[in-house]
């Protein structure tokens, strides 16, 4: 019958290194199991008689192997039965290098470490020179060595993680080992803290310019990348923010699907920066001005007054812009940070005021704010306006008149009005006076009386309402320390009601839109 075949492998792959031990294994493929091994160097068969040659059955052990031990081995079966003995294997050559190789150690990245990031430390040997298992060594730590593979990754947690780092290659039992490689020099640098800033103001409103930047303070030349995340929001504009690089992040017109807490890293190839902290950006549907005024408005020619004008929910990057009786007001340096002041007041200062806000490019504007009257009188103030019912609340349809009054001579004098709508002289004036037969909720604004110079003189508030009720008052501004009489009248009657109950600033009350802070007890 044929003879079985006989193959050789050999431990560690070749080329070995001197010193090594190398491990060759007869394989013969039978079913039989008494077999005897002759193995062969080139042509002549081996004696074991050499100390560093071990036979074990099929197994062929040669310690700390030298250059001498280069050459072609192959092996051959005996037996006593049938078949007696294999075909002999194909030769393997097994080569011998006289050096103690050294493996190569770099890092990924390869410049400073920043803290809160990973570097990957390789070490590198010559790929033909087969499988090995790698040991790595820091300056600090234990003698004892950590067996990875080729890559060692390398949590940079503090400073302190930084320095000297080796390592070297092993393989076979007893384990042979190759040079140190050189020393790497891990730099580990505190890894500074991205500074989220928002333009114009963490609160914005609906249709305002935003931008977002990340700074990052460093002092190397390095070009850095930019991460951006955004909590609370939709999932589209979520996708948006996070394939953001740059920067900045710009948002032409802000709604309220930006809403969100905004944070940013910067990056340098693999390694980030510290987060930044967390800013939440409010967006809120409309932005309104308000008037304030200090310390009242009713004042005398020669005394100072302050109007402040504010937006609510928000106060950065603001600038104001002031009208009086809807005339834009041009000297606008009295109108800084948001006060406008006048000082000393004059009689032509009379009127209604109302400012505006803007901010941002493109500018973006707040609705403007209610109005504010300013009352302005002279030291003896000779014209009066007189107003028939003297009262400053009244009924629609019912009828108003109001005339100008001087004590030496009220000619030249002309009733005028400002409402929501304009500025404008009373429709029905007959010479200083004026008749309104049919009021109507529209007439509701303030009525002064102006000469043919533009002064201003007696600025009255009057409101027009459609309810059944009015609350009945002086419609001169009160002095303090005098005597307030107030009454509840009924459309019906044009009376007083007996029996009303009263209400001041009623915040939170209903009743005050139909009631004008009456209530009728029935």
């Amino acid at each position: 019958s044929d003879f079985p075949t006989s193959t050789v492998t050999v431990t560690p792959d070749s080329p070995v290194f001197t010193g090594e031990t190398v491990i060759l294994k007869c394989v013969i493929k039978s079913d039989h199991s008494d077999w005897r091994y002759v193995w062969y160097k080139d042509i002549v068969m081996l004696q074991t008689s050499d100390y560093r040659y071990t036979v074990n059955r099929d197994t062929l052990t040669i310690r700390g192997a030298t250059e001498s031990d280069q050459g072609q081995y192959w092996c051959r079966g005996q037996r006593d039965g049938r078949p007696n003995s294999s075909t002999s294997s194909s030769a393997v050559s097994l080569s011998v290098k006289d050096l103690n190789p050294k493996p190569e150690l770099t890092s990924d990245p390869a410049g400073a470490a920043l803290t809160g990031n990973t570097v990957t430390l390789t070490c590198r040997m010559d790929p033909s020179t087969g499988n090995w298992d790698f040991y790595w060594y820091k300056h600090t730590l234990n003698p004892e060595t950590e067996k990875k593979k080729t890559n060692y990754s390398l949590k940079i947690d503090s400073v302190s993680d930084g320095g000297q780092y080796w390592c070297r290659a092993g393989r076979g039992k007893p384990v042979y080992y190759t040079q140190y490689s050189d020393a790497l020099w891990v730099n580990v640098t505190v890894s500074p803290k991205a500074v989220l800033t928002v333009r114009p103001d963490e609160r914005v409103f609906r249709g305002e310019t935003v931008t977002l930047r990340c700074d990052i303070k460093w002092g190397g030349d390095t070009e850095w990348t930019y991460r951006w995340e955004i909590e609370g929001t939709n999932n589209q504009y979520k996708n948006t923010v996070s394939r953001t690089s740059t920067q900045e992040l710009n948002i032409s017109s802000v709604d309220l699907s930006h809403r969100g807490k905004y944070s940013c890293t910067g990056q340098i190839h693999t390694q980030s920066s510290q987060r930044s902290d967390a800013v939440t950006l409010t967006v809120s549907a409309e932005a309104q001005a308000s008037v304030r005024v200090s310390p009242q408005p009713w004042l005398t020619e020669g005394e100072s007054v302050t109007l402040t004008c504010e937006v609510s929910g928000s106060s950065k990057g603001w600038t104001f812009s002031w009208f009086r009786d809807h005339d834009h007001l041009s000297d606008s340096s009295r109108g800084a940070g948001g006060s406008y002041t006048l000082s000393p007041a004059a009689l032509q200062h009379t009127g209604v005021y109302t400012c505006r806000a803007e901010r941002g490019r493109p500018a973006y504007y707040t609705h403007n704010s209610s109005s504010q009257t300013l009352w302005i009188t002279g030291v003896s103030a000779s014209v009066s306006l007189v107003i028939n019912p003297s009262r400053s609340q009244h009924f629609s349809s019912d009828s108003l008149s109001l005339s100008c009054e001087d004590q030496s001579n009220s000619a030249g004098w002309t009733v005028r009005r400002y409402t929501d709508k304009d500025t404008q002289t009373c429709a029905k004036q007959t010479g200083s006076g004026c008749v309104m037969d049919s009021l109507s909720t529209s007439d509701t604004g303030v009525y002064w009386c102006e000469s043919e110079s533009g002064e201003r003189r007696r600025p009255r508030n009057i409101t027009v309402h459609d309810g059944e009720m009015i609350l009945e008052s002086s419609v001169d501004p009160v002095i303090e320390g005098e005597t307030l009489t107030l009454h509840c009248l009924h459309r019906s009657t044009n009376s007083p009601i007996l029996s009303a109950d009263f209400y001041k600033d009623p915040e939170s009350d209903d009743r005050r839109d139909e009631h004008h802070y009456c209530l009728k007890v029935t």
